[in-house]
C-alpha cells in the first residue's frame, strides 16, 4: 500500500493553486490605459490643431491609440498575473473596448459606428491586449 507522503500532498497543492487578481489592481490598469489613451488624444489634438492632419490621419491616430493602450493594459495584467497571460491580456483590452463602447453609448446617445467598424476596433483592443501579455 502506498503511503502518502507530504511533500508530495504539498506539491499538488502549489499545482492546484490558482492566481487570483483584486478588482482594484484591474482598475489601476484600466486607469493607467485610460491616462495614456487622454495623453496621446490630447498630443493628436495639438498635432490636429498645428498641422491641419487630414481626417484619414487622424482616424489612423486613434486606432494607433487604441493599440497602444490595449498594449501597455495586457503588457501590466501579464506582469501581474504570471500565467495566462495572453489570456489575461485579452480581458484587459476587451475591458477597455467595453468602457469605450459604454462611454460612446452615454455621451453620443447610443452606437454611431458602422459595424464592421466596432468589430474592427473590438479586434484590435482585444489582440493587442493579448500581444501585450504575450510580451510581458
Amino acid at each position: 500500500m502506498e503511503r502518502n507522503h507530504p511533500r508530495k500532498k504539498q506539491v499538488q497543492a502549489q499545482g492546484e493553486k490558482k492566481m487570483r487578481i483584486s478588482p482594484l489592481t484591474i482598475l489601476k490598469i484600466l486607469l493607467a490605459m485610460y491616462l495614456v489613451t487622454g495623453a496621446l488624444l490630447l498630443g493628436l489634438s495639438a498635432m490636429l490643431y498645428k498641422m491641419q492632419l487630414s481626417e484619414t490621419v487622424v482616424s489612423v491616430g486613434i486606432v494607433v491609440i487604441y493599440v497602444l493602450s490595449g498594449f501597455l493594459g495586457g503588457f501590466l495584467i501579464g506582469k501581474v498575473m504570471k500565467t495566462r497571460r495572453f489570456f489575461w491580456g485579452m480581458v484587459m483590452g476587451g475591458a477597455y473596448f467595453l468602457i469605450l463602447v459604454l462611454g460612446s453609448i452615454l455621451f453620443q446617445k447610443g452606437i454611431n459606428m458602422e459595424l464592421s467598424r466596432f468589430f474592427t476596433t473590438l479586434i484590435l483592443c482585444t489582440a493587442s491586449g493579448m500581444i501585450g501579455g504575450m510580451v510581458s
